[in-house]
């Protein structure tokens, strides 16, 4: 089991099949120093490993998710650094951010609980789903201050609410709150800042309902299919439902059509299957 809280920079609480990992660096906003990418990169790895852990909700410490990336640490201090103490530093940053959370195998996500600036549009991009308080704060301000969207921040936001919005914001350096947010598509919805967490612990744990090998098979599916043709596209579907049935323990598949088909007693389109026996 991983254990909480031995971390300088984000703090873990498991609870019930949720993970809840907070950036927690909140005198600094939750920026995102070196040493915050290096050991999100562990926390990710850890908990993925962890059968303990169903679902993880990411969040930040105090009134913020995260004002993005330190401008001191990872950017004042390595700007004459050696190149490869340079590609190091956005090496670690891609790599939780993005290769790990977008593909993670288990659901992710985002509890956006206030500030959101700059380089923090890529983990909350890149989480699987999102919730915002209403009085969250958005906004990409490197315009302001003399540069563009640094690493995929830009490709994240287009993907997420497309060309035209994201262009908008990208270069104005505009801010919005979180009902805008969820109005342009980038989060789910959004909710009173006081019911933000139970909000997304009731999400949670209709997350942790479902049948967690095909929950899997759908979500990577589903996002990998994005990136590819019609046909390979249906290749590719075809060949995760079959994988899903063949990893499948508890046998989902029969055990819904039958409770559907032969028992008469779930709806599918209303309810999940009873699971039983080999259920995670």
């Amino acid at each position: 089991m991983t254990e909480p809280n031995r971390w300088e920079t984000v703090r873990v609480e498991l609870d019930a099949g949720i993970a809840w990992v907070e950036l927690n660096r909140p005198a600094k906003r939750n920026a995102m120093n070196p040493t915050l990418n290096r050991e999100m990169a562990e926390v990710l790895l850890e908990l993925d490993a962890d059968d303990a852990c169903g679902v993880l909700v990411l969040t930040g410490a105090g009134d913020s998710f995260s004002a993005g990336m330190d401008l001191k640490e990872y950017f004042r201090e390595v700007d004459d650094a050696p190149a490869h103490v340079q590609r190091r530093v956005r090496r670690d940053s891609n790599y939780w951010q993005w290769r790990l959370l977008r593909n993670y195998a288990k659901p992710t996500i985002a509890m956006v609980n206030g500030w959101c600036f700059g380089g923090a549009f890529t983990p909350l991009t890149a989480c699987d789903l999102a919730v915002a308080a209403d009085e969250a704060t958005f906004g990409l301000s490197e315009i302001n201050w003399g540069i563009p969207p640094g690493s995929l921040v830009s490709r994240g936001l287009g993907e997420t609410i497309g060309p035209r919005a994201a262009l908008l914001y990208v270069m104005t350096g505009r801010t919005f709150d979180g009902k805008k947010a969820a109005e342009l598509g980038l989060v789910n919805w959004s909710t009173p800042r006081e019911r933000l967490r139970g909000e997304v612990e009731a999400l949670a744990r209709e997350l942790l309902e479902k049948n967690p090998v095909v929950l899997r098979a759908a979500k990577v599916g589903f996002k990998h299919a994005r990136e590819m043709s019609w046909d390979a596209a249906e290749d590719y579907l075809y060949a995760k439902l079959d994988q899903s049935r063949f990893l499948d323990a508890e046998h989902g598949r029969e055990e819904g059509l039958a409770q559907f088909l032969d028992e008469k007693r779930i709806k599918p389109g209303l309810q999940t299957y009873e699971r039983g026996e080999g259920a995670e």
